[in-house]
């Protein structure tokens, strides 16, 4: 019998950063592109491939590439951190540069080869405005309006930081959905539960909009890290501990940086079968 299996498709790779994983596709000199439709089948972790976020390269004539992040529901993410690094980690290895200028909706974001396998993004400066995160409504992005005194900050999409005694307790698969669909929250939110664990360190756990439960959410860490140094609770570089492994965030004068690992651990083309889905 033979099982072979016809795969003449559309190739993307699997890739992962501290356990937030990701399929990314070149989109560059091609003519297939990433709808809603196949973002949701791709995402499927039994019918597809499945992920946290898929993510597309394009050129762009004013950055070494553009970016666009999808959730696994079909959603489009403005912000991914830990992708955006992936993507850099790829693009580094096929130009022989270590420093990258990388367009998202979020703006022209820097990465740049951090040494030991890392790789590092100044994600811009956080958003602390309440319009911007955005709220529905006027209020002390510090400490809202909700149980739990949560905090908000946007690194491009918008987040809600809990900090508790121990994040590694929290009920996230209870808790998380309504808080992602929390009425504060007009474009839903990112939901993160964060613990001091020691000296400008931090444990957090995650929810994020439109794929659920994760190992570490780039922007997410961003967003806890900037939380936690506005309530005095650290300095503004931390060491972060998710369930995926381990990310530092720095809040530097022209943004905030986020550092950690990559890895890739496959490549596959996409069936025409699945590609017809779309």
């Amino acid at each position: 019998m033979d099982n072979r299996v016809d795969i003449d498709g559309l190739p993307f790779l699997k890739m992962h950063g501290a356990g937030n994983d990701f399929v990314v596709i070149d989109q560059r000199g091609r003519h297939a592109h990433v709808t809603a439709a196949l973002a949701r089948a791709v995402g499927d972790r039994h019918r597809g491939v499945g992920f946290d976020q898929l993510v597309t390269i394009d050129n762009d004539s004013g950055a070494d590439a553009r970016l666009i992040f999808w959730n696994a529901d079909g959603s489009q993410a403005g912000a991914c951190g830990n992708a955006t690094r992936c993507v850099a980690r790829l693009l580094m290895d096929e130009t022989g540069k270590t420093r990258l200028t990388l367009r998202t909706e979020r703006g022209l974001l820097i990465a740049v080869e951090a040494g030991d396998g890392l790789i590092s993004v100044n994600m811009g400066q956080p958003q602390l405005n309440w319009a911007e995160v955005p709220l529905a409504q006027a209020a002390d992005t510090l400490h809202l309006p909700m149980p739990g005194d949560p905090a908000a900050v946007g690194m491009g999409n918008p987040h809600c930081i809990f900090f508790v005694a121990d994040a590694g307790a929290v009920d996230l698969a209870g808790r998380g959905p309504g808080l992602e669909h929390d009425p504060l929250f007009p474009a839903r939110t990112n939901v993160e539960f964060a613990s001091v664990t020691g000296p400008d360190r931090l444990r957090m756990r995650v929810w994020e909009r439109g794929a659920g439960i994760t190992l570490a959410c780039g922007s997410g860490t961003c967003a806890t890290a900037v939380a936690a140094a506005r309530r005095g609770l650290t300095g503004r570089h931390v060491t972060v501990d998710v369930d995926g492994g381990t990310l530092a965030v720095d809040w530097r004068e022209d943004g905030v940086w986020l550092t950690g690992p990559t890895a890739t651990v496959f490549a596959g083309s996409l069936s025409p079968a699945i590609m017809a889905l779309a």
